[in-house]
């Protein structure tokens, strides 16, 4: 790797606990970048410790990042200025998003310096399903605005995942036992540090877990478990579902519809709508 970074903005992964998982390349950008934006100067100032520079930096947070994100734009075109989080990959649950898209809209480059990430790595401790999953970050904190959430993702065929607060904790699983049903869950924290762990169980037996044990200390990921697979239909259901499609369809149409709807078998549905014709 050259000294030398070309002009544009730097996406750097960070670690979430253990500082060596800073790879070799987020270290050089880091230490050549003419500047760096932070969420917190204080924790990336420790990093920088850690790999021995000393480099610019530019507090770039959700309370001043409409007034700074201007200026950082203006300096890409000359300058190669990194973005890092306090922990892990920059714009997953933080605002760098637009930071991003203003970028490429005023035509800088952008490269990603891809690496840790406490929702996957998680997902790695949960011991639950990974091919399809949904990352709902932090829950609302008043009951009546979560509950809603939990509506709206109760029924997405995917695991899920989301950040939460010790003090927070007992109450969002019972929410979550609630309104998605008592699935399989695990409950991470203190990713890559020394007393990392992941205590699995319904989400039931965890709010109760947590609710007695108090707010546990450290970073905290939920994950929770899909659905299962839904009920198959019944006779009534069919007949159901056929007499209200015969209202709009011909028998071959409404079979169609049904058999797809509920998997069923079309034929038997097509000879059934017949009889009720």
């Amino acid at each position: 790797m050259t000294d030398t970074l070309l002009p544009g903005l730097y996406i750097v992964a960070t670690p979430i606990g253990n500082l060596g998982d800073l790879s070799p390349r987020a270290a050089h950008v880091l230490s050549h970048a003419a500047a760096i934006a932070v969420e917190d100067t204080r924790v990336t100032a420790g990093l920088l410790r850690h790999i021995g520079v000393k480099r610019p930096m530019i507090a770039y947070h959700d309370h001043n990042a409409d007034r700074v994100r201007p200026g950082l734009i203006a300096r890409l075109g000359r300058e190669a200025i990194a973005l890092v989080s306090d922990a892990g990959t920059p714009l997953i649950s933080d605002p760098g998003y637009k930071l991003v898209r203003d970028a490429r809209a005023a035509g800088h480059a952008v490269v990603t310096i891809p690496g840790p990430c406490a929702a996957v790595a998680a997902l790695t401790l949960a011991g639950l399903p990974t091919d399809r999953f949904l990352f709902v970050g932090f829950l609302p904190s008043k009951a009546g605005a979560r509950a809603d959430s939990i509506a709206e993702i109760a029924g997405i065929r995917a695991t899920l995942v989301f950040y939460e607060s010790g003090p927070r904790l007992a109450a969002t699983l019972a929410a979550l036992a609630e309104g998605l049903g008592d699935r399989e869950a695990a409950v991470t924290r203190e990713i890559t540090k020394k007393f990392e762990e992941a205590v699995t169980g319904t989400l039931s037996s965890l709010a109760a877990r947590y609710a007695e044990a108090g707010a546990p200390k450290g970073e905290i990921v939920v994950v929770v478990a899909p659905p299962g697979e839904p009920a198959a239909a019944t006779a009534e259901d069919a007949d159901a579902a056929l007499a209200e499609a015969l209202t709009r369809l011909p028998a071959s149409k409404a079979a169609g519809e049904v058999a797809k709807r509920l998997n069923l078998d079309r034929k038997a549905l097509y000879a059934r709508a017949l009889e009720m014709k």
